[in-house]
C-alpha cells in the first residue's frame, strides 16, 4: 500500500503542478514572423491569436495575396513554437509520472 499511497501523492502534485503550468501558458506569448519580419503574430501558450502587425509597405491591392501567405506562415511559425513550449512544459509537469504513449492531459 505504501506504493499506492507514493502514487496518489505523485497524482496530486501534478494536478498542482498542471494548474500552475495553464497559467502560465495563458500569460505566456508566442511570436511568429513571416517575410522578414514584414508580418508578425503574437500567439498565446494556449494558441489564441493576441496580435497582428503588418508592415505598411505590403498594404497594396495588388499584394493581397502575398500578404495572406505571410499571415498564415506567421501563424504556423508561432504556433510550432507555442507547441513546443508546451511540450516543454508537459514534460517537466510529467517528469516524475510515467504516462502511456500518446496519452494527453487537457490543455
Amino acid at each position: 500500500m505504501k506504493n499506492l499511497g507514493a502514487m496518489m501523492k505523485q497524482v496530486q502534485e501534478m494536478q498542482t503542478r498542471m494548474q500552475e503550468m495553464q497559467a502560465r501558458l495563458e500569460a505566456m506569448e508566442i511570436e511568429g514572423r513571416a517575410g522578414g519580419g514584414l508580418v508578425s503574430v503574437v500567439l498565446s501558450g494556449k494558441g489564441a491569436l493576441k496580435t497582428l502587425k503588418i508592415d505598411a509597405s505590403l498594404m497594396k491591392p495588388e499584394e493581397r495575396e502575398i500578404l495572406e501567405d505571410l499571415i498564415v506562415a506567421a501563424h504556423g511559425e508561432a504556433r510550432a513554437r507555442m507547441e513546443d513550449k508546451v511540450a516543454a512544459e508537459m514534460k517537466d509537469v510529467t517528469g516524475g509520472l510515467p504516462l502511456p504513449p500518446g496519452f494527453q492531459l487537457p490543455l
